[in-house]
C-alpha cells in the first residue's frame, strides 16, 4: 500500500481536522487538495526529520563523551554528560542511536506540525494585504461605477489589474472564474467569494454589497461612502501592521545582534582558543548570522506590499484594414534607415555626454552594468599583485579588499537609489494637488484635455515637468488614456499606477469625472499619508538597528584591543597543558580576532538590508544603509583599533 492511499484513507477518518485544512487552502488560495498536501507535508517532515536525526547522533557523541579526554572531534563546551549509571550501562553508540531516533521523532513532528499550519498563516497574511489595499480598489469600483459600469465588467476590469491592485484583484478573479466557468449569476458568486475570502473585512463589504444588489439601492453612494470609510479605517490597520514589523525588529536585534555577541564574549571569556573555538565562532558567524538573517528578510518580504516596481502587461493589437493590399519593398532606401539608426545612437550618446548622470537617476540599475565589471576588475588585480603566502595571510590580505569591491557596486547604487526615490517622491507629493485642481477645472465644463493644458503653467515641483511631457504626447496625436499610460511607465510606482489606472477607466466611461478625480486625490493623500506614517514609525526602528551594531562593533573592538592582548600575555608555563588556556596561541587570537572582524561585515551586510526593509520596505534601500555599515566597521578595525 503507497503511502498516498494511506494519506487518501486518513484524510477522510477526521474530516473536522482536514477541513479546516481545506477552508485554509482555499482562501490562500493553494491550488491543492487537502489529501494532496498532506501528502507533500508527510514528505517533507521525514526528510527533515532525516536532518534532525544525524545533527541529535553527533550531539549525542558529544554529550557521551568525557569532558577530559583526548578526543579529536567536537569538543564538549559545557561538559554536560549523562548519568553514571545510563553510561556504564548502554554504549555509546547505542545511546547516539537512541538521540538519532528521538530527534528524527521530534524533529518530523515539528516539521509536520509547522508544515499543517503554513496556510493558515499564509491565508492571514493575505487577509492583511487586502485589508491595506481594499479602499484602492473600492475607488476604483467607484470610478468604474460612477460612469456607467456593470457589476461583471467592474469584477472583470479589476482582476485584470492584478499587478496594481494586488491580493484584492486575484479575490475578484474568482468571481469571473465563477460566472465564466461555472455559470453562476453575480450574486451567487458574490456569496461564494464571501465564503472563501480571508478577510473579515472583505466579507463585511460583500455581505453589504449583496444587501445592495438584492434590495435595489444606490450602489454607487453605498461605493462612495465605502471609499471614505475604508480610508480612515486603513490608518488603523497600517497602525497594527507597523506593531508587528515592530515585534520583528526587535526580535532581530535581540536574537541575531545581541545573541551572536553573547555567544562571542561567552567563548573568548571561557578561554576556548583552541580548534573547537575557532570552529564554533566561524559557524556563528558563517552559518548562523547569513541564514538567520536572510529567514528575518524572507519573512518581511512575505508580509509587506510590494512598492518598487509596477509590471503591467499590455495587449498589442495589429490593425487588418489594409490586410488585403500588396506591399512593394522599394529597393534602394536602406542607406537611409541606416543614416537614422546612426544618427539615433549619436544623439543618445551626446544626451549622455551633456548629462551623464541623469540616466542612471532615471534607473538606478543600470549603474551595477558599470560597477559590477570594475568591482571584479579591481579584485582580479589585487589577486594578481599579492606576493605568495598561505591560506591564513592570503584571507588577510584579500578581506578589505573584497569590503571594496562591494563599496564599489553598493555606493554608487546607493546613491543614485535615493536620488530616484526623492523625485519620485516629490512627483507623488503633488499628486493630489494636481488631481484636486483636475477635478476642480473639469466641474466647471472643461474637458480633461483642457485641464491638461490650463495645468501646464501650473507649479507643481518635479510634477510640472511630467504634466508638460502628457502636454506634448497630447499635442503629437496621443489620447489622454495613452498619455497616462506612457506617464506611469515612466514613473512605475503604486501610487501612480493607481491613480492612472482610475482616471484612464473614469474617462472612458464618461467625460466629466469631478467627483471621480476628487476621490483620486483622496485616496493619493491618504496613500501619501500611511507612506509618511510608516517612515516615521520605523525610522526608530532603524535607529535601533544602527545603533545595536554599533554597539556590535564597540564591543568586538574592546575585546579586540583589550582583553586579546592580555590573554596574549599570559605566561602558560605553570599551567596545566589540558587547562582552558592550553590551546591559546598568538596564532589563535590572531584567528579569532580576524573572525570577529568577519562577524562585523556580515552584521553590517545583513543589518543594513533589514534597516531599508523596516524603513522604506525595501531591499534596494537596505543596500546604502549596508554599504555606510560595512564602511564603519573596516574604518574601525583598519585605522582606528
Amino acid at each position: 500500500m503507497s503511502h498516498y492511499s494511506i494519506v487518501q484513507r486518513l484524510v477522510p477518518r477526521d474530516s473536522d481536522k482536514y477541513s479546516s485544512l481545506s477552508a485554509n487552502l482555499i482562501s490562500a488560495r493553494m491550488p491543492m487538495t487537502p489529501e494532496r498536501y498532506t501528502r507533500y507535508g508527510l514528505i517533507v517532515s521525514l526528510l527533515c526529520g532525516i536532518v534532525f536525526a544525524v545533527f541529535g547522533f553527533f550531539v549525542s557523541i558529544t554529550v557521551t563523551m568525557s569532558p577530559t579526554a583526548d578526543y579529536t572531534g567536537i569538543y564538549n563546551v559545557y561538559k554536560i554528560t549523562l548519568p553514571n549509571s545510563i553510561i556504564v550501562s548502554l554504549p555509546n553508540e547505542v545511546i547516539s542511536l537512541i538521540g538519532a531516533v528521538i530527534s528524527f521523532i521530534i524533529g518530523s513532528l515539528l516539521i509536520y506540525v509547522i508544515v499543517m499550519k503554513y496556510p493558515g498563516m499564509r491565508k492571514n497574511n493575505r487577509a492583511t494585504k487586502i485589508n491595506l489595499t481594499l479602499h484602492n480598489a473600492v475607488a476604483y469600483m467607484f470610478a468604474m461605477r460612477k460612469g456607467g459600469g456593470q457589476l461583471l465588467v467592474i469584477f472583470r476590469s479589476i482582476s485584470e489589474n492584478a499587478p496594481v491592485y494586488g491580493e484584492v484583484a486575484l479575490e475578484f478573479r474568482q468571481v469571473i472564474r465563477d460566472a465564466d466557468f461555472f455559470g453562476m449569476d453575480v450574486v451567487t458568486a458574490l456569496r461564494h467569494l464571501m465564503e472563501t475570502t480571508p478577510s473579515q473585512k472583505m466579507k463585511q463589504f460583500l455581505e453589504d454589497m449583496i444587501s445592495i444588489i438584492e434590495t435595489g439601492g444606490d450602489l454607487t453612494g453605498f461605493l462612495a461612502g465605502r471609499v471614505r470609510l475604508y480610508q480612515e479605517e486603513a490608518r488603523f490597520e497600517q497602525k497594527e501592521f507597523l506593531q508587528f514589523l515592530s515585534l520583528i525588529s526587535e526580535s532581530y536585534v535581540t536574537l541575531f545582534v545581541a545573541g551572536p555577541l553573547f555567544l562571542i564574549i561567552i567563548m573568548v571569556v571561557m578561554g576556548m582558543m583552541g580548534g573547537a573555538a575557532v570552529t564554533q565562532m566561524a559557524l556563528v558567524i558563517y552559518l548562523l548570522l547569513p541564514i538567520g538573517s536572510l529567514v528575518f528578510i524572507i519573512l518581511i518580504d512575505m508580509i509587506s506590499i510590494k512598492s518598487e516596481s509596477i509590471q503591467r502587461f499590455t495587449r498589442v493589437r495589429e490593425l487588418s484594414e489594409y490586410a488585403d493590399v500588396r506591399i512593394e519593398k522599394k529597393a534602394g532606401e536602406e542607406k537611409f534607415f541606416e543614416k537614422l539608426l546612426h544618427y539615433d545612437r549619436i544623439r543618445n550618446i551626446k544626451e549622455f555626454i551633456r548629462n551623464p548622470v541623469r540616466i542612471f537617476v532615471m534607473n538606478y540599475k543600470l549603474t551595477l552594468l558599470i560597477t559590477i565589471p570594475v568591482a571584479a576588475i579591481y579584485l582580479i588585480t589585487i589577486y594578481l599583485n599579492l606576493p605568495p603566502a598561505g591560506f591564513e595571510r592570503f584571507i588577510d590580505m584579500m578581506d578589505d579588499h573584497v569590503v571594496i569591491a562591494v563599496l564599489i557596486v553598493l555606493i554608487p547604487f546607493g546613491i543614485f537609489y535615493e536620488l530616484w526615490r526623492r523625485n519620485i517622491q516629490g512627483i507623488e507629493a503633488s499628486i493630489p494637488d494636481f488631481l484636486d485642481r483636475m477635478a476642480g477645472i473639469n466641474q466647471v465644463g472643461l474637458t480633461i484635455s483642457q485641464a491638461i493644458a490650463i495645468m501646464v503653467n501650473t507649479k507643481l515641483g518635479l510634477l510640472s515637468y511630467e504634466i508638460k511631457r502628457i502636454k506634448r504626447d497630447m499635442d503629437w496625436g496621443a489620447n489622454f488614456t495613452d498619455a497616462l499610460m506612457r506617464f506611469e511607465q515612466r514613473i512605475s510606482t503604486p501610487m501612480i499606477a493607481r491613480t492612472v489606472t482610475l482616471i484612464s477607466k473614469a474617462t472612458q466611461m464618461s467625460g466629466s469625472i469631478g467627483d471621480v478625480l476628487t476621490i483620486a486625490a483622496s485616496d493619493a493623500r491618504m496613500s501619501e499619508t500611511l507612506k509618511k506614517e510608516r517612515m516615521s514609525e520605523m525610522f526608530i526602528y532603524t535607529a535601533v538597528i544602527y545603533l545595536a551594531f554599533i554597539v556590535f562593533v564597540f564591543v568586538v573592538a574592546v575585546i579586540t584591543t583589550q582583553f586579546m592582548p592580555v590573554l596574549g600575555n599570559i605566561d602558560t608555563k605553570g599551567l596545566p597543558q589540558t587547562g582552558a588556556f592550553a590551546a591559546f596561541t598568538a596564532a589563535s587570537m590572531y584567528t579569532i580576532s580576524r573572525l570577529m572582524y568577519h562577524g562585523c561585515l556580515v552584521q553590517a551586510f545583513f543589518s543594513g538590508i533589514i534597516a531599508g526593509q523596516m524603513g522604506e520596505a525595501s531591499l534596494s534601500a537596505g543596500l546604502k544603509h549596508a554599504a555606510i555599515m560595512l564602511i564603519i566597521a573596516m574604518v574601525i578595525f583598519n585605522f582606528v583599533i
